[in-house]
């Protein structure tokens, strides 16, 4: 590896998905919904998913991390960059049923699951210790 800059995004099948489930929502509450509540509940599920798809449409990259530090998704689509001597420690936290990658600066904790990263949490974790000078 080069002492590039490294990118995860989310996968493209994540808001495809979120997409179809979305239209799948709102056909079957058009089909369903006799009341205006069950009209208004569906609306705000489909309204919810297509601005949840529209995010990783819009700001796809949620992690990148260069010898000079790392640039982390916030919020609705911010990016904040740390370098590296802000970050205390980058692990992976396997709990029973998820596993996330943990940048941690000691003040703010920023988590990433495998559908953030489309890639192996174990791999990316390597890969910011291989780029974090000092480290190898």
């Amino acid at each position: 590896m080069t002492g590039g800059e490294q990118r995860w995004r989310v996968p493209r099948r994540v808001p495809a998905g979120k997409l179809v489930l979305a239209g799948i929502v709102g056909a079957v509450g058009a089909l369903v919904g006799t009341g205006p509540w069950q009209w208004g509940a569906a609306a705000a599920v489909v309204a919810g998913l297509v601005a949840w798809a529209a995010r990783d449409l819009v700001a796809p990259v949620r992690l990148a991390a260069d010898p000079d530090g790392v640039t982390v998704l916030t919020g609705i689509a911010h990016r904040h960059r740390l370098a590296w001597s802000q970050v205390e420690r980058v692990r992976v936290d396997a709990r029973r049923r998820s596993r996330l990658l943990e940048v941690d600066t000691g003040r703010q904790l920023y988590l990433f699951s495998r559908y953030d990263l489309d890639a192996d949490l174990d791999e990316v974790a390597g890969t910011l210790e291989r780029l974090r000078p000092g480290r190898s």
